[in-house]
């Protein structure tokens, strides 16, 4: 069995709020006809760029060779360029082909990808989801609304989610770190206790933030969160310095998570031993896949650390992330994102329900992937996945966070 074809679909879904503005799925074809499919979560260069990297990984490492030897394609693709160094842009392109190795090893051996890592640990998956808004809500106004994130919140927990996550905080800039307005702080504040006193003991709250302080800033906000209790204070510094995140956690008394940037086993130890975090959370289309996941979760369990598998993409991903965290002890929560496009691109072979998922059963990834639907919406966004703003934080006019990656 060998890998013969490569095709990428890159796809714009209908809401680019609510899993970016494009999803990159890789289909990986055997010489003896066996498909599997993978999903690259890439922000750093455009869609086109990207599918260009895709097939140049594919052909130099992939094409040709057993999609058993995962280990050995890994090191390959890893020293690249005599690089043999972590590089988001190149292990974003391997870790969906490497997916995509992975669903055609289930199906060949008609086999879910949980039961050929090491097996069911946990029958039932506990999920979370971030706060998007209703139906009635204002679709600007609402991510400045403490009022209509409680409602949204009670929501969810009717729906039996028992986490939900936010970030009022304030923007994303290319500044770097840097120190928050008086009034984000007030603002998040407000957030947090609008959404205890909408869910009580019946949710954990989790606080997301993405690099946007410096130590010093993180600190305050955090401290000014502590009455809530959140279960995660979520990358309160940029990701490319360990120490400044150990300063925070040192200092706040909120579990700090991190992970959604970073890649490879080698990025993960150091965030552990420099203690940075407690919770780790790879994106699995970024992070190397689902084989340098398990090591990522297996390095985290030395620690006393916890994994979370983090989503913003698209179901393919999601299916990964089910599978890695079937298997792993020290699994927290895995992030979902329900959207009829998420559930129809798999055809609603896997889901959430009660708050839950359960463990798949079918060969592979266990989706059905929808080409049909894929090529029905073909990506047309000429910006990246994710975007950081050029302006500087205003600490006059106040912040607002627009959610997501919305045209």
């Amino acid at each position: 069995m060998k890998l013969a074809d490569l095709e990428i679909f890159v796809i714009a879904p209908p809401n680019p709020g609510m899993g970016g503005r494009y999803w990159i799925v890789p289909k990986l074809t055997t010489s003896c006809g066996i498909v599997g499919y993978g999903e690259c979560y890439a922000s750093s260069v455009g869609p086109e760029a990207m599918r260009a990297v895709i097939a140049d990984v594919f052909q130099r490492y992939f094409e040709g060779e057993s999609p058993e030897n995962i280990e050995r394609i890994f090191r390959r693709t890893y020293s690249s360029g005599f690089t043999q160094r972590p590089d988001l842009t190149v292990m974003g392109a391997y870790a969906g082909l490497e997916i995509a190795c992975w669903d055609i090893l289930g199906k060949a051996r008609n086999r879910p990808v949980w039961a050929l890592i090491g097996g069911r640990m946990n029958e039932r998956l506990r999920a979370y989801t971030y706060l998007y808004p209703l139906a009635h809500h204002h679709p600007t106004e609402f991510w400045i609304s403490p009022d209509m994130a409680g409602e949204a919140a009670a929501d969810c927990i009717a729906r039996g989610y028992t986490a939900v996550k936010f970030d009022p905080a304030g923007p994303y800039t290319m500044r770097g770190g840097h120190m928050p307005a008086m009034s984000d702080i007030t603002r998040s504040v407000a957030f947090c206790k609008a959404i205890r006193e909408a869910v009580g003991d019946r949710a954990d709250l989790l606080f997301g933030t993405h690099g946007q302080f410096t130590p010093g800033g993180a600190i305050r906000l955090g401290q000014a969160l502590e009455p809530y209790s959140p279960l995660w204070f979520e990358e309160p510094t940029p990701p490319d310095n360990h120490a400044a995140m150990a300063e925070v956690a040192r200092a706040v008394r909120i579990p700090v998570a991190t992970g959604e940037r970073l890649t490879t086993k080698a990025e993960f130890a150091d965030v552990l031993r420099a203690g940075a975090a407690t919770i780790l959370q790879p994106a699995l289309g970024r992070a190397g896949g689902i084989w340098e996941g398990k090591k990522i979760a297996t390095l985290a369990e030395t620690f006393g650390a916890q994994i979370a598998p983090h989503l913003y993409a698209g179901p393919v991903e999601w299916a990964a992330n089910i599978h890695l965290g079937t298997t792993c002890p020290n699994l927290l929560l895995v992030e979902t994102i329900e959207t009829d496009f998420h559930r129809d691109l798999i055809g609603g072979t896997i889901r959430v329900e009660n708050g839950f998922v359960h463990a798949p059963e079918g060969p592979g990834l266990g989706i059905n992937f929808n080409e049909d639907l894929a090529r029905a919406h073909p990506c047309d966004r000429t910006g990246l996945h994710l975007e950081m703003q050029d302006a500087a934080c205003d600490w006059q006019n106040g912040n607002a966070f627009a959610g997501g990656s919305p045209d």
